[in-house]
């Protein structure tokens, strides 16, 4: 089986299972996001070395914990450092250091980087407190156009290196290819369904994905560089591991989670 196949199925696979189980229940979500998150938790684990039991039980009690207090402020207590964390992470891309976090503080990075993630996951299709799966779903599809069209972009125009040190194969032709089409989506999602009523919300939406996405994608390649390593892991046959999956949408979740609030808060 060519690697193109390989990559495709299992590829579909992966979104049938996340779309099916988004939309079953809230509870399915739930399990689906405990499943991702002691996957990527493994996987976090094993590129910084660390063997800390502890973080599975804080994993769960944190989707626990979070699953029933929707309406408290324990969501932005978390949520203030966890946007720090991330523009410290920001930061340290453009560095030629290692990531700092990665290096001397592997415990807050487990935390900050893939629980608090999985939390804000889990918080954004909660909006006013009614579970509207649609929301997560059109999230997760801006992701799956803006890094297809990057892709595709940039492997037959790119020309120009976005940050080679980190991504040699990443361009800013494959990017802005990416964005454009991350926004055409955003308004097919804007004609077809009634989350928004407004196509400035969508259109904010797709550029904080866009680029947001593409950082988390670019942190991810920093640290498998740092730990020497292709992929995260090899449960995904053609992708690698959960986090090489997942990179984008756990970096972006917060930021989206953020702007949602901003939104509700305007409104």
């Amino acid at each position: 089986m060519s690697e193109t196949l390989t990559r495709s199925i299992s590829g579909a696979l992966y979104i049938i299972l996340l779309i099916s189980a988004t939309y079953f229940s809230e509870y399915s979500f739930y399990a689906l996001l405990a499943f991702f998150g002691i996957g990527s938790l493994i996987e976090l684990q094993k590129l910084l070395q660390v063997k800390n039991y502890f973080s599975y039980l804080l994993l769960i009690f944190s989707i626990l914990y979070f699953s029933i207090y929707k309406d408290s402020l324990s969501d932005i207590f978390l949520l203030i450092p966890t946007l720090i964390f991330n523009a410290l992470l920001i930061k340290d891309l453009f560095s030629t250091h290692k990531t700092s976090f990665f290096k001397h503080k592997k415990h807050l990075f487990i935390f900050f980087y893939l629980i608090a993630a999985i939390v804000f996951m889990l918080l954004i299709p909660f909006q006013e407190q009614k579970f509207t799966p649609l929301l997560l779903i059109s999230c997760y599809t801006l992701i799956w156009v803006n890094d297809s069209f990057a892709y595709l972009v940039g492997k037959n125009l790119g020309k120009h290196k976005l940050l080679e040190r980190i991504s040699p194969k990443k361009t800013i032709e494959g990017f802005l290819g990416g964005a454009f089409f991350s926004i055409l989506a955003s308004y097919i999602l804007y004609i077809c369904t009634d989350i928004f009523t407004s196509f400035i919300i969508w259109l904010g939406l797709s550029l904080i994905i866009t680029i947001t996405g593409t950082l988390g994608d670019l942190i991810q390649s920093k640290l498998k560089r740092q730990a020497n390593v292709k992929d995260s892991g090899k449960i995904m046959p053609g992708h690698g591991g959960l986090l090489d999956r997942l990179d984008s949408i756990l970096f972006s979740s917060t930021f989206i989670y953020t702007y949602m609030l901003i939104i509700n808060y305007v409104s």
